[in-house]
């Protein structure tokens, strides 16, 4: 009906090109128009104005020879003003963009290493987004936004990276746990040696003690019993010990003490080596 009529219409975001008998005429704009095909008026075609998108994946190779595929993302539009320019000049928009995407990468990734090549993602898509404007602009497109979007070494690669990531953090945390387990024996050394210190000192004291008590028995024993001397008295209460401590053992049924020598004689022996000892705790004292 509207070919009847000789009307068309141009749907929002998008223009026409306008011909007569096949020769460019004009720019339509989102509307009705008029076009009396009797007069050789004809609609040679329609352009969108919207943003679009083209992905383009490169392979390429970095200065340490590794292959990698790198994924362009490129935003573009034609240009309202240029219509003409965008509907004639190029025959296939993406084919053009993706030539120059091409020739970009391919000419900056090789002169950087593969760490580098992550790094500094946003300076090769600004280097791709400025040659695309340069180029595209001749033919009535405005390049929005360039972006690399992904970045895929080969497989073997990409392994070989995530092993030498894990053996470094491995190789920290063993550092990690080696330095802890050096603090834990310092401190662990620190303790016991404070702990034998407190030991010592307790030792000291109760053999003080030891000393102190025995002094005030026999002292005692001395002036309610005249005519004995210390030593009389040392020995009757190291015998009595010792028969005491006798008896203990001999009450246990699991004892399994056996005492070398052991008689009646051997006690002159013991007695003489408790009282060397304690009267050499006394003089360290």
């Amino acid at each position: 009906m509207g070919n009847l009529l000789c009307c068309v219409q141009v749907d929002q975001s998008t223009v026409a090109i306008k011909e007569q008998f096949g020769k460019y005429q004009d720019v339509l704009q989102p509307g009705c128009h008029c076009l009396p095909w009797c007069f050789g008026f004809q609609l040679a075609g329609h352009l969108s104005l919207r943003v679009q998108q083209l992905d383009v994946r490169c392979e390429t190779k970095t200065k340490d020879n590794v292959f990698v595929n790198v994924v362009a993302s490129i935003q573009y539009r034609a240009l309202a003003d240029k219509a003409n320019d965008a509907f004639y000049k190029l025959s296939n928009t993406k084919g053009q963009i993706q030539a120059y995407v091409f020739d970009v990468i391919r000419a900056s990734v090789p002169k950087l290493n593969l760490d580098d090549v992550f790094e500094q993602k946003n300076e090769i898509a600004k280097a791709v987004e400025d040659e695309l404007e340069k180029a595209m602009s001749a033919y009535g497109y405005e390049i929005v936004q360039t972006l690399i979007v992904d970045i895929e070494p080969d497989e073997h690669v990409k392994r070989a990276m995530n092993e030498i990531n894990a053996a470094a953090r491995m190789r920290v945390a063993a550092n990690e746990k080696a330095e802890a387990e050096k603090i834990l024996q310092i401190k662990r050394a620190e303790g016991e040696a404070e702990s034998k210190y407190l030991s010592g000192l307790g030792i000291a004291r109760q053999r003080q003690a030891i000393v102190d008590g025995l002094r005030d028995s026999v002292l005692g024993f001395s002036v309610n019993v005249p005519g004995t001397s210390a030593k009389d008295v040392m020995d009757m209460v190291l015998l009595t010990q010792y028969f005491d401590t006798m008896k203990e053992i001999g009450a246990s049924s699991k004892s399994s003490a056996v005492f070398l020598p052991h008689g009646p004689g051997a006690v002159r022996d013991v007695a003489s080596q408790i009282r060397d000892g304690l009267l050499q705790a006394s003089v360290d004292h």
